[in-house]
């Protein structure tokens, strides 16, 4: 399931869960003009894509508009002509427009968290590890295959709160809430990667659920049992797994 259209939809069917998903539309001249006009900072991203590969930030600016894509920052005085130097990035491809969430940062660099869910042996979902991404220097996407860093959640969320596990514990049950209702849009579905942004209050946002996540960034957390228990959990999904 490649269409973060469609996986973003399910989520917004789900009532337990649209309330956490950042206002998405399909990107058009119209659209990124309204959601600009509306949040001020928007993130545009492929609707088919992986890794960070295509991301960009958009926002409005005291002199006009500008975007950012990987490292590079262009400025324009007028939203038509951002607008067609943006779809020459696109490389023809259908882009959706995102209400900018401000990520936290950590020593200077905007951080997100993946929360993997799986459905277990036991048949039930399970929030089987949470992680942090801290973006590169210059970078607005913090993939780790876009240069990312891979933080423990603890370290990350104790820069911001005292009540961590208390957070943690949150975001687990949201990974589940998440983990059901995919399975429910897309019954192939068994294991979820939810890429979670928090804002300045702590409210977490998810900002994508990736249906074939990484497991292997979970290999540089420290507590070595959380990848082992991932790959244990992923050698029971059924082989006409989706």
């Amino acid at each position: 399931m490649s269409s973060k259209w469609k996986k973003t939809a399910a989520l917004l069917k789900d009532s337990n869960l649209s309330d956490y998903v950042p206002e998405t539309v399909r990107m058009s001249n119209v659209s990124l003009r309204t959601l600009l006009k509306k949040y001020e900072m928007v993130y545009i991203k492929p609707v088919a894509g992986s890794f960070g590969i295509g991301v960009m930030r958009v926002k409005r600016t005291e002199e006009g508009y500008q975007f950012q894509v990987k490292e590079r920052v262009r400025s324009f005085k007028d939203f038509d002509n951002m607008y067609r130097s943006i779809l020459k990035n696109t490389n023809k491809k259908n882009y959706l427009v995102q209400k900018g969430i401000h990520l936290l940062k950590h020593n200077g660099r905007r951080f997100d968290l993946r929360v993997m869910a799986q459905y277990a042996p036991n048949r039930r979902w399970e929030t089987t590890g949470i992680i942090g991404r801290v973006a590169a220097k210059n970078k607005i996407v913090t993939n780790f295959h876009s240069g990312g860093t891979i933080v423990t959640a603890n370290r990350l969320l104790s820069g911001h709160t005292d009540a961590v596990e208390e957070k943690l514990t949150s975001l687990s049950k949201l990974g589940v809430t998440a983990g059901k209702a995919m399975q429910r849009a897309f019954p192939g579905v068994y294991v979820i990667g939810l890429d979670v942004a928090l804002d300045k209050s702590l409210r977490p946002w998810i900002l994508e659920v990736n249906t074939s996540p990484d497991p292997y960034i979970f290999r540089k957390h420290p507590k070595k049992s959380m990848f082992r228990k991932i790959m244990r959990y992923a050698k029971s999904y059924p082989k006409s797994r989706a």
